[in-house]
């Protein structure tokens, strides 16, 4: 056996030191990763010979990557080469878009645990329409109610948690609960930054996706995005252009489901100052205890057909012995297993667009957003209310809805920028069993957020009373070791290790 690190990311400066040192290089990209692995599957020598060879002949390499993505269809090979990106100065709203992408990673500047500045994008939309000055005007309103908020539920933490306070240590854990609330009233169009890694195939859809967006902004960050990387890897990245399918089908979509079905039961859900989240299971796999325990069963090498009549004919004291024989080794940061993911649970939520931030970052999960909608109300937080900032909160919210009113007809897809994070909308949420235990642990959790740690036990709740046996073990990850020891009657071996912090926002 032989493994060879065969590269790894570099930071741009070292890459152009690089260059700098040895201008004549031609192999500084990572096309010749995708080439040479491409080159696997025909070619018998080892992968190192292959590698050499490709970075001796960057042209003839790139000929090979276009060859084999474009004419071959195999697209997979641009999976194999990386880019990193710093994304500075994006709006909240165009950042959604950004992580809207499954296979890649992100880490955002969090609005919990950095003060805000004033600093927001002003679209180009707004820009040239005579909503500029309107737009200005209620935004610094929000910001300026932000700071009065921080300061004010600052002092309500400290007094509220004097245990904590008396400990330096805690001051910045304290604080971040005051920004975590006071943010609330911050508009999308809020300046964000994040640093995202993405492989060549991700990225081209990206910029397909944001060369058909409605929104500058997102077409900008596009451009910009691409003139990094188009003299990098111009093999790797082909199909970059807007298209119909992208560009048209949600808008024509829209249209017609309006126009065709004017009359349905309604409910219009959320209403302004509601503070939990609304969470409703619409379908789920029938049987999903069963489904699970079978795939389970199969394990045994007890064929799939005659696996399911097994499990039919247990009773629920045989079923939860083989749940528990399948789970009695499983810690805090194990995923569940495999079979989970063959039980589906769909949800409409309708949440916060701080909890929204969260959920976003649940890639695995199926999240379908709608438009944010005013109609729909906001979450006020519990602190703003018993600071006695709630009147005054609702009052900008009201000043809010107004200025998004009549943007809104005029520049309906520039109008969301002035909402902000306390705005809702409705989400549909389909997710494997599996997925739902990894967001419990990590959002039920005591470090979590209070707005996304309801809609987290508001959704294991409803799975629980359909999924009882599959999800003895759902729970955040600081009750995990309780929920296994009245599982098992001991503790699992992780309630001996310190456990780290938890979720961030």
């Amino acid at each position: 056996m032989k493994v060879i690190l065969a590269g790894y990311n570099l930071d741009a400066d070292v890459i152009n030191e690089l260059k700098a040192a040895q201008p004549e290089r031609e192999d500084v990209t990572p096309e010749t990763l995708s080439a040479s692995y491409a080159r696997i599957s025909r070619d018998p020598r080892p992968i190192d010979e292959i590698r050499r060879d490709a970075r001796v002949e960057v042209e003839r390499t790139r000929r090979s990557n276009k060859a084999i993505i474009f004419k071959m269809g195999h697209h997979s090979v641009a999976e194999h080469a990386v880019f990193n990106f710093d994304i500075i100065g994006a709006s909240r709203l165009a950042m959604e878009e950004v992580e809207h992408f499954r296979l890649c990673s992100y880490t955002e500047k969090s609005q919990r645990y950095i003060t805000l500045e004033d600093d927001f994008v002003i679209p180009e939309e707004i820009q040239s329409s005579p909503h500029k000055s309107d737009f200005i005007a209620i935004i610094q309103k929000q910001n300026a109610f932000y700071h009065k908020a921080f300061a004010a539920l600052k002092d309500y933490v400290f007094e509220k948690y004097p245990e904590l306070a008396a400990d330096p240590k805690n001051h910045s854990l304290l604080e971040g609960w005051a920004k975590e609330d006071a943010r609330y009233i911050t508009p999308l169009a809020t300046e964000a930054q994040v640093g995202q890694t993405i492989n060549a195939r991700n990225l081209e859809l990206l910029f397909r996706r944001f060369a058909s967006s409605p929104l500058s902004e997102v077409r900008a960050l596009g451009r910009e995005m691409f003139a990094r990387v188009k003299d990098v890897a111009p093999s790797i990245i082909l199909f970059t252009e807007a298209n119909d399918y992208d560009q048209k089908t949600h808008a024509e979509l829209t249209r017609y489901i309006q126009d065709t079905f004017t009359s349905y039961p309604t409910d219009a859900g959320g209403k302004t100052g509601e503070r939990k989240n609304s969470v409703t299971l619409l379908q789920h796999t029938p049987g999903g205890d069963d489904v699970v325990l079978a795939a389970l069963l199969q394990q045994g090498n007890i064929p799939g057909l005659a696996a399911s009549r097994v499990i039919l004919s247990l009773g629920q004291t045989e079923k939860t012995a083989l749940m528990k024989e399948a789970l009695k080794y499983m810690e805090f940061f194990d995923s569940a297993p495999r079979a989970f993911e063959l039980a589906h649970l769909q949800y409409e939520v309708i949440i916060s667009a701080a909890c929204f931030g969260q959920l976003k970052r649940h890639r695995m999960a199926t999240i379908i957003p709608q438009s944010y909608d005013p109609d729909l109300g906001v979450t006020v937080p519990v602190s703003i209310t018993e600071t006695g900032l709630e009147n005054e909160f609702t009052g900008v919210i009201n000043e809010t809805n107004t200025a998004y009113g009549r943007i809104a007809r005029q520049l309906p897809q520039a109008a969301p920028y002035v909402l902000t994070n306390a705005h809702r909308r409705r989400v549909l949420v389909g997710v494997n069993l599996r997925e739902l235990y990894h967001i419990a642990r990590l959002r039920e959790d005591h470090h979590a957020q209070w707005d996304i740690r309801d809609l987290s036990q508001k959704m294991t709740a409803l799975a629980k009373e359909i999924m009882p046996v599959s999800c003895m073990l759902l729970c955040g990850k600081d009750s995990y070791a309780e929920r296994y020891q009245e599982m098992f009657g001991a503790l699992p071996k992780c309630a001996e290790i310190p456990q780290p912090g938890g979720a961030s926002g």
